[in-house]
C-alpha cells in the first residue's frame, strides 16, 4: 500500500467489534484508508460494540454535534455480583443473592426514567484537575463525583435468566449505563453490573447501516471499494435544518465579507448548500439579516 496519504471527506459507519478500544479502531481504519486526518465522534469501551461513526477530513468539523446527541444501547447485566468497574472487565467486589421477581425489575425502572440525576462511574474519561479519573481509580484513589442531570427516554427490562437482564435504553448524551447497571443493582438490593453493551443508535443514524471492521479490513489497497463506503458529512447532522444560497453569497462568505441573506430565514443553526446540492457551511441568519457561518466546508464534490 502507497505510504503516500489522501486527502479524504465523509463518514465511515463502523460498527466496532468487542474487545478493540475506540481509538485503536479508528487508528487502524484511518490507516486502512491512508487518510490524512480522522476522527470519531464518542468512544465506547473496548466490552461495548456497535455505532461508531469515523469522521475524515471536513467531516470532522461536525463530529462535536454528534458527541451531544441522544442515543440507543442495548445491554446485558447480571444480577448478584457489584465490580469495582461496574462492568465485566473489573474486579468483584460484593456478591448477594438473586432474590429479585420480575415484578420488582420492571417496577424499579420507573426511578430511571425522565429527568434524573447520575454519579459517573470513577472508571471513566472524565477528567479531575486534569487527570482522568480512571488513573485516579487504578491507583485506588476516589473521590466525591457529582450526580449530573441526565435525561432517559425510554428504558424497557427484559429477563431471560435468572440472574441476566437485558436492558433497551433510549438516553441523552454523556449517560452512562455501567451507572444504571450499579445503581438498578443498588435499588434490587443484590448489585449489578454490565456483561454486555452495544449502542444501536447516535439520533436516526442506525447501525444497521453500519459496516462491520473486518469488512473495512479486507478492503485494504481497494481506493474505489472504500470510498464507496463513506457516507455524506450531512448524513451525521439530519435534524438541522437546510436553506440554499446563491453562488454570490457563497463568494462573499469566502471573502469573509459582510453577507446578506436576501430574505433567507432560519432561527437555528443551520445547514447552506451551494446550487448544486453541496454542503457548503453551517450557521444561521442573524437578526441584522446577515449570514454568520460557524463552519465552512471546501474541497467537497
Amino acid at each position: 500500500m502507497s505510504s503516500k496519504k489522501k486527502q479524504i471527506h465523509g463518514v465511515l459507519l463502523l460498527d466496532k467489534p468487542l474487545e478493540l478500544s475506540s481509538n485503536a479502531a479508528l487508528q487502524k481504519v484511518k490507516w486502512i484508508y491512508q487518510a490524512k486526518k480522522a476522527g470519531h465522534t464518542g468512544a465506547l469501551d473496548p466490552l461495548a460494540t456497535g455505532l461508531l461513526p469515523i469522521c475524515f477530513g471536513q467531516a470532522t468539523k461536525v463530529s462535536e454535534y454528534l458527541l451531544g446527541s441522544q442515543k440507543r444501547y442495548t445491554t446485558v447485566i447480571k444480577l448478584g455480583e457489584v465490580t469495582d468497574t461496574r462492568d465485566a472487565e473489573g474486579q468483584i467486589t460484593a456478591k448477594a443473592s438473586v432474590d429479585v421477581s420480575d415484578d420488582e425489575i420492571q417496577e424499579s425502572l420507573e426511578q430511571f426514567r425522565g429527568d434524573i440525576k447520575q454519579v459517573p462511574p470513577m472508571y471513566s474519561a472524565l477528567k479531575k484537575d486534569g487527570q482522568p479519573l480512571y488513573k485516579m481509580a487504578r491507583k485506588g484513589e476516589t473521590i466525591e463525583l457529582p450526580a449530573r442531570d441526565m435525561t432517559v427516554y425510554e428504558l424497557k427490562a427484559e429477563r431471560f435468566d435468572y440472574d441476566l437482564v437485558r436492558l433497551d435504553v433510549h438516553c441523552s448524551s454523556g449517560f452512562y449505563i455501567r451507572s444504571l447497571a450499579h445503581d438498578l443493582g443498588q435499588v434490587l438490593g443484590c448489585g449489578a453490573h454490565v456483561v454486555g453493551l452495544r449502542r444501536t443508535h447516535i439520533k436516526t443514524i442506525s447501525v444497521d447501516q453500519a459496516h462491520s471492521f473486518e469488512s473495512i479490513l479486507k478492503m485494504e489497497g481497494q481506493h474505489e471499494a472504500l470510498q464507496d463506503r463513506l457516507v455524506p458529512i450531512d448524513t451525521l447532522i439530519p435534524d438541522m435544518p437546510k436553506i440554499e444560497v446563491s453562488q454570490n453569497q457563497i463568494d462573499s462568505l469566502l471573502c469573509g465579507k459582510p453577507t446578506s441573506a436576501d430574505g433567507l430565514n432560519t432561527t437555528a443553526l443551520t445547514r447552506f448548500y451551494t446550487p448544486e446540492g453541496r454542503l457548503f457551511a453551517l450557521g444561521e441568519v442573524l437578526k441584522n439579516g446577515q449570514i454568520k457561518t460557524q463552519k465552512i466546508f471546501v474541497d467537497l464534490k
